[in-house]
């Protein structure tokens, strides 16, 4: 049985304790603060992302425009991480550490970011085309795009945490995709990771009850191949174990009286590639 409890907004000691928070008026106004900065950052450097670019260049945009906004990359000393966001390219599930590596033509990818913005995190990330991408691919990135939309219609009052994983894995396998099981969307707030996990498969009615308040980030990772993946030795980056490619959408969101918010939604209509 999920423990739930209600917190003070302007409380920032708040406990990753095992509970699921439940927030009011302020905090969906933080929430919506950090979120539209967040999409900002991302339609922001949707011209950077051709090839010859590196993602250390790409990185270093999303600093900037994070610091320009009042804002902290609550990646960058997470853990021992020493970067402001993660951009994980072609067979890279998540975490891709970026670097002087440059991008190709046919390149896809993934950029997460996570401004903190007077104590809230928007977290989000969105997929990309360097150039122009094999079919495959774009349709990969396009069925990606739809199992996060879909997992979203399930995210509302008196449904369960696995009735949006139900939903995803039916679409994802409906076209012969994997859904990777090992990470998964997450609690935020005031904290960047906390419950409920949200895993991206499962069954219908299962896992904790979805209530007003809840704020929680939906995220499917999609493999062309099997679902598998494997952590490399820097400890950070994931990739299919068949090599295989994988694409990510992720939106933070907020449990209203009647369905949901989605905090990080593009200002700019940039929700899915390719991006005028």
């Amino acid at each position: 049985m999920s423990e739930y409890q209600i917190v003070d907004a302007e409380d920032q000691t708040v406990l990753r304790d095992g509970t699921i928070k439940l927030h009011g008026p302020e905090a969906f106004e933080g929430m919506r603060k950090a979120g539209l900065l967040a999409a900002r950052i991302l339609d922001e450097i949707a011209p950077m992302v051709q090839p010859g670019v590196s993602t250390a260049a790409i990185d270093d945009k999303v600093r900037e425009l994070t610091l320009d906004g009042g804002a902290v990359p609550a990646t960058l000393g997470y853990r021992g991480y020493a970067h402001s966001c993660c951009i994980s390219i072609n067979h890279v599930v998540c975490h891709g550490i970026p670097s002087d590596k440059t991008l190709k033509d046919g390149d896809i990818l993934n950029i997460d970011v996570t401004p903190l913005l007077d104590g809230w995190h928007g977290d989000t990330s969105r997929m990309y085309f360097a150039g122009e991408p094999a079919l495959k691919a774009r349709r990969l990135v396009e069925v990606t795009y739809e199992c996060l939309m879909i997992g979203i219609e399930q995210a509302r009052p008196g449904n369960h945490i696995g009735d949006i994983g139900y939903a995803i894995q039916q679409h994802a396998e409906q076209h012969r995709y994997g859904v990777v099981r090992e990470f998964c969307g997450h609690g935020l707030g005031r904290l960047f990771h906390d419950a409920p996990e949200v895993v991206h498969a499962g069954r219908p009615g299962t896992g904790p009850e979805i209530k007003p308040g809840m704020f929680f980030t939906i995220e499917p990772m999609i493999n062309l191949g099997k679902p598998p993946v494997k952590v490399l030795a820097d400890g950070w980056t994931a990739v299919t174990r068949d090599k295989s490619l994988s694409a990510q959408f992720e939106h933070s969101i907020g449990i209203t009286e009647t369905g949901c918010e989605i905090f990080t939604a593009s200002p700019a209509g940039l929700d899915k590639p390719p991006y005028a």
